[in-house]
Parts: structure tokens; C-alpha cells; sequence
């Protein structure tokens, strides 16, 4: 188990994490799945702590997995299901969450329709005194931390399986395809991703990734100050370029690398090293932004015909659920010389297995 002191008591972004808290929550994860391959997969180093797991959404991947990460760690478990809580007779959040710390509770994971309601949570924490550590398991359009790691833990262990690092990214062509606009998922890669050293491409039809988009990254990401040693400093040949047929290029100062958005599928895969497909969030959307599921499909859908634009060992990633046919050609998503879907969700253990025991490490 890495050494490397961890000082976060929260985990809710991404946005300002260091290239060692990095590297620490790989090179961790790294020595859980050596413990998942044992016949004996549970370790006590979370005995005697409570994990409850408040997800006011649906969820089966990540809620299983940080249930079955904490149980691993023979943490407790208390799961909060909003359709049959308290929530129902007009009982508030921050009341929920106080009490579930009557009952004992040392980590929320929280996951909530709305951006903000983890970080509310952890400031009502923070303002009671009490030691009690939040983890954003994904709120609105806002991040998901625990996913993006997972992603990253995913490439990594595939380039190196004994030593995940950040580094290894640096230089490595990644495409992000699909509904960005409403997506955590893509908002905490973008920052995980960027870290690294890779080169991150945005690609959506104009309603799903438009113009606004690309000045919220260049207001979050290129007026980020950056820590000393973690990110680097900003170089001046360093671009968003937002490429349209309609539209004149898009220049900012950017920490390094280059972040790119595209409207068009073709030059965001050119020479891909990576690409990641992410689900439609219809339930998300407030409008009719696509003309058809086929049309999305023939444009955007990821397909073994269009990997051939990419580098020959490409490899696809999708954080699930997965619209079969939409996002994904059917055949691809079941591929495994191409697909790393069944690999991520296998990760997500080992990963929120991490975080947690970097988050109650520290309370025991």
C-alpha cells in the first residue's frame, strides 16, 4: 500500500487534485485489485466504520460498486433509497444526512440529481465539527470523480498493469464523444485528463456540445490557478480550438495540453489513441436537441467502420448504462479487442475501494 500521506477529507471534483493524490489513488487501487484476484477478498482495514451510501437517483454500477468496496474493506453499510425514505413526508436533505451521522456513519457517498448537494453536505459536516468525509458520487451536470478515476484507472493499468501512473497519458490522442453537454462524466475526465498530459477531443453535434460549453472550460479550466509541481504552468502555444464548418477558431492560453471540441465525429478520432462514448442523458435533457436516435447514431455512433481513423490498438470506454445501437454499435460494445466497458466496471471496485480507505484511513 502506497505511503504517500493523504491530507483530502472530501473528495467532491477533480478540479483541484494534484498529480501526487494522483498517482496515490492509482498506485492504491493498483494494490486492491491484487487483493480482489485472491480467493480471500476482504481485508479489515475499514472495521468498525460505517459507509452509508445516500443516492437520491437511480445507480446499479457505482452503488453496487461502493457498496461492494466497502464491504471488501469490512466497512458497515447503510444504503438510502429516496422512494421509500423520509424524503417522501417532506424531511430535507442536510436532515437526512444529520441523521445517518446520529447513527454513526464516518463516509457519505452521495449522489443526487442536483450539482451541489454533496458539497452542501460536506460543508453542513465541516460546520457540525464532526469527522465525517463526503464522496461525490455524481451530482447533475456537475462531476463525478469516482468514474473519471476509474477511467483513468482503466488506461493505465492497460499500458502498465504493475505501476498506473499519470505520466503514462502524456502525449496519448483521447476522444470524448457524445452527450458532453449534461455529462459529469465528461467534466471530471476533462480534468483528470488534462493533469495527465493528454490530448483531450470534445466531439458532439452543436446542441449537445455548443459554444457556451467551450467558455465554461475556458473560464474553468484556463483561469485555474495552478499549483506548483501539480499541473503545470501554462504554455503560450497552448489552444482550445472549437472546430466548425460555420464557426471561426476559438484561441485561449490553456494549461498544457490542448483541449479540443469538435462538431464533427471524423477529426476527433483521427489517430485516437482512446475514445470514450457517453450515454445520451435523456432524463437530463429539457429539449428536443437531437432530430432522431437513428440520425445521432449515423453521425456520432462509434462503430468499427469509424475506428479505423483511429490508431490500430484503439480502445473504447463507455461508463454505462450503455443505449445499444446509439452510442455504441452492438458488436463493438461486446468485443473485447476493442471494448474496455467490462474492464471499467471491474475497476470501479478497486478504485472506490481507494478512495474510501484514503478517506478512513485517517479516522481510525
Amino acid at each position: 500500500m502506497p505511503t504517500t500521506t493523504w491530507n483530502r477529507h472530501h473528495i467532491l471534483s477533480l478540479a483541484d487534485f494534484t498529480t501526487t493524490e494522483y498517482d496515490t489513488v492509482l498506485q492504491t487501487a493498483a494494490s486492491f485489485q491484487e487483493v480482489l484476484s485472491r480467493r480471500t477478498k476482504k481485508v479489515p482495514t475499514l472495521q468498525g466504520q460505517v459507509v452509508a451510501n445516500l443516492f437520491f437517483e437511480p445507480s446499479t454500477r457505482t452503488r453496487s460498486s461502493f457498496e461492494i468496496a466497502a464491504k471488501r474493506l469490512s466497512a458497515d453499510t447503510l444504503n438510502f433509497a429516496a422512494a421509500t425514505s423520509s424524503i417522501t413526508k417532506g424531511e430535507t436533505i442536510l436532515d437526512t444526512a444529520k441523521t445517518y451521522l446520529a447513527m454513526g456513519t464516518d463516509i457519505m457517498v452521495v449522489r443526487h440529481r442536483e450539482a451541489g448537494v454533496p458539497n452542501a453536505i460536506a460543508a453542513e459536516m465541516d460546520r457540525l465539527g464532526v469527522r465525517v468525509s463526503v464522496l461525490n458520487a455524481g451530482d447533475g451536470q456537475h462531476e463525478h470523480p469516482s468514474q473519471a478515476l476509474l477511467d483513468l484507472f482503466t488506461i493505465c493499468t492497460l499500458i502498465d498493469p504493475a505501476s498506473p501512473r499519470l505520466e503514462l497519458l502524456k502525449g496519448k490522442k483521447i476522444a470524448i464523444v457524445g452527450d458532453i453537454l449534461h455529462s459529469r462524466v465528461a467534466r471530471s475526465n476533462i480534468w483528470s485528463l488534462i493533469a495527465s498530459g493528454a490530448q483531450v477531443h470534445l466531439a458532439a453535434p452543436p446542441t449537445l456540445l455548443p459554444k457556451l460549453f467551450a467558455e465554461y472550460i475556458l473560464e474553468e479550466v484556463g483561469g485555474k490557478e495552478q499549483g506548483a509541481g501539480s499541473r503545470g504552468q501554462g504554455a503560450k502555444g497552448d489552444k482550445l480550438i472549437l472546430s466548425s464548418p460555420s464557426s471561426p477558431t476559438l484561441h485561449s492560453r490553456l494549461p498544457t495540453p490542448q483541449l479540443f471540441l469538435h462538431w464533427q465525429l471524423e477529426p476527433a478520432l483521427q489517430n485516437a489513441d482512446f475514445v470514450m462514448t457517453l450515454r445520451l442523458q435523456k432524463e437530463r435533457m429539457t429539449a428536443h436537441l437531437l432530430p432522431s436516435l437513428r440520425e445521432y447514431h449515423q453521425l456520432f455512433g462509434i462503430t468499427r467502420t469509424k475506428l479505423q481513423l483511429c490508431k490500430p490498438k484503439v480502445k473504447v470506454l463507455h461508463p454505462g448504462p450503455v443505449n445499444r445501437g446509439v452510442e455504441i454499435s452492438s458488436d463493438l460494445m461486446d468485443d473485447p479487442e476493442f471494448s474496455l466497458i467490462q474492464s471499467q466496471v471491474t475497476s470501479g471496485v478497486a478504485v472506490r475501494m481507494a478512495l474510501l480507505y484514503l478517506l478512513g484511513s485517517g479516522k481510525a
